[in-house]
């Protein structure tokens, strides 16, 4: 079972999300401060957050910056849920390293919907001894995938640039992993969203251009390697 920390003020909404999580079979706490969540993501593990945008003291923001800047758990998936519908909110919260976004109201099985699609795609979403969230025997070892100096474990979710680890969010992961596979291929956004999103992704397309620009900025490599489609997409050279 995966562990799910819910970072939410209202407890209403908070115990929704606990209920149709559980159901779901995941272990879910849920806390109402983001200096809470902060102190506890460092005492015990999660393998992913939900957190609301708008908390008292410390908001939804400056946790999700702090997470990304803390070594220990920088690639742990976030999903930030917020009133704030404008596509200028969305783009400020997946810039500072959230995975995902979802608007109130939501649909509670939505939520749990996007919350197994980011863990079947995320390293964390493995139990331990290398089990599956059901408990099931996790499949063979991944490839390596390399171009040119960078280096891409599929097994240990480890990335590296000449020989030094670069840590990526689970989604710039799994961008990063779908270029690789896909090395020369034009790929439209919404291709991009579906297959690496895992749905019929609502978000706009604006989270594909966010997350290729953070893959730029990590690995300099793919600066002019991931070459822009004009309105259409991406290809890597």
């Amino acid at each position: 079972m995966s562990r799910i920390l819910v970072v939410e003020d209202d407890p209403d909404i908070a115990e929704l999300l606990r209920h149709f999580l559980e159901r779901g079979g995941h272990v879910v706490e849920a806390i109402t401060q983001g200096s809470d969540a902060l102190g506890r993501l460092r005492e015990q593990a999660a393998d992913l957050v939900i957190l609301d945008r708008m908390l008292p003291g410390i908001d939804g923001l400056e946790v999700c910056r702090q997470v990304r800047a803390t070594p220990a758990i920088a690639d742990l998936p976030i999903i930030m849920v917020t009133a704030r519908a404008e596509e200028s909110d969305r783009i400020v919260g997946l810039e500072l390293g959230a995975d995902d976004y979802i608007t109130k109201p939501f649909s509670a099985k939505e939520v749990v919907a996007r919350v197994n699609a980011l863990l079947r795609r995320s390293s964390r979403g493995l139990g331990r001894a290398g089990e599956a969230p059901g408990g099931t025997a996790a499949p063979p070892p991944a490839r390596v995938l390399e171009y040119g100096s960078l280096r891409v474990d599929l097994e240990q979710h480890v990335v590296t640039l000449d020989d030094r680890e670069v840590r990526l969010t689970a989604k710039e992961f799994l961008l990063l992993q779908y270029f690789l596979e896909h090395r020369g291929r034009v790929l439209s956004r919404d291709l991009m969203l579906t297959d690496v999103w895992g749905y019929q992704y609502t978000g706009g397309s604006r989270t594909v251009d966010v997350h290729v620009r953070r893959l730029r900025e990590k690995l300099p490599l793919l600066t002019e390697a991931i070459e822009t489609v004009k309105q259409f997409g991406y290809k890597l050279r």
